[in-house]
């Protein structure tokens, strides 16, 4: 069982209102297994199936959304041994590197138990099939009580994210079917917010970007990674043919700088590999509340 905890329930935000979320239904080892996430603003019901709350609106899967969550529900098993074998091939730096690049951006080692008591909370948007999670388990203090939630679109990348956690060492992890457009959570809630490999296919990168803005804490690191090809890399014909096939939904995957909420500062943006950049800011309490 990997869905939230049945005391995790009141965390939880409508997707429609931003009202607060009661569940009706059966609960296994105390979290949701079946029935209902009910929200008593405007009373929009989000189903939950064997342990998976799924807290998105169909209709609004389209475009781009639409066609790649298609691509990882029939990917899941294929995705994390291709990415292993093909970036030292065609990248020259191996994944774990890269992945190593862009986990210190969150600078996981500088948390602290929090001053209101409650756990440290971690989010990753786009979890996929948990690729992520060694590294941040490994970075993370020991001890320290932590959170680890994510979401996702593909419900067959959650199942293969799932069977991950299942082979233990994960016991605090989140798992949801929900739209980066309208995350589920209140405002800083998080303590981390972590994106990889997603927002150039995003239908709405810009309100993708301000939704993980609005639900983190102010000051806190946000860190957002996709394609790109490095300007100082020299490609070879086969790298740019590949480049451009796994970046075949833009006509211009590059860094969306342009597009971070008003108010982001501490600003850096850096190529972790030749195809991939790596976009971490953070916003300050004035933006925040201005965005509110």
């Amino acid at each position: 069982m990997t869905g939230p905890f049945i005391r995790d329930v009141e965390r939880l935000t409508c997707p429609a209102c931003g009202g607060a979320l009661v569940f009706h239904g059966q609960e296994r080892d105390g979290r949701v297994f079946y029935g209902w996430l009910r929200c008593g603003g405007c009373g929009e019901a989000w189903s939950v199936q064997r342990g998976m709350a799924r807290l998105y609106r169909e209709d609004a899967v389209r475009g781009t959304d639409r066609l790649m969550r298609v691509i990882y529900d029939g990917l899941p098993v294929l995705h994390d041994p291709l990415t292993a074998v093909l970036t030292p091939l065609l990248q020259s730096v191996t994944e774990s590197r890269m992945r190593e690049r862009y986990i210190r951006r969150l600078e996981l080692g500088a948390l602290r138990p929090r001053e209101d008591g409650q756990p440290v909370r971690v989010l990753e948007v786009g979890v996929g099939s948990g690729a992520n999670l060694p590294l941040l388990r490994e970075a993370l203090p020991r001890g320290l009580d932590v959170e680890v939630w994510g979401v996702d679109l593909s419900e067959g990348m959650l199942k293969h994210c799932q069977r991950r956690l299942a082979r233990g060492g994960f016991e605090a992890v989140r798992l949801m079917m929900a739209d980066a457009h309208a995350l589920p959570f209140p405002a800083g809630m998080f303590d981390r917010v972590l994106h990889v490999g997603g927002i150039g296919g995003y239908r709405e990168p810009a309100t993708a970007l301000a939704e993980m803005a609005r639900v983190a804490k102010p000051g806190t690191p946000l860190v957002v990674v996709d394609e790109q090809l490095d300007p100082a890399f020299r490609p070879s014909l086969l790298q740019r043919a590949a480049f451009r096939a796994i970046t075949f939904y833009s006509r211009d995957p590059h860094c969306p700088r342009e597009l971070l909420p008003p108010g982001a500062v501490s600003v850096i943006e850096e190529q972790v590999a030749p195809f991939y950049y790596c976009l971490s800011f953070r916003m300050t309490e004035e933006a925040v509340a201005t965005t509110g």
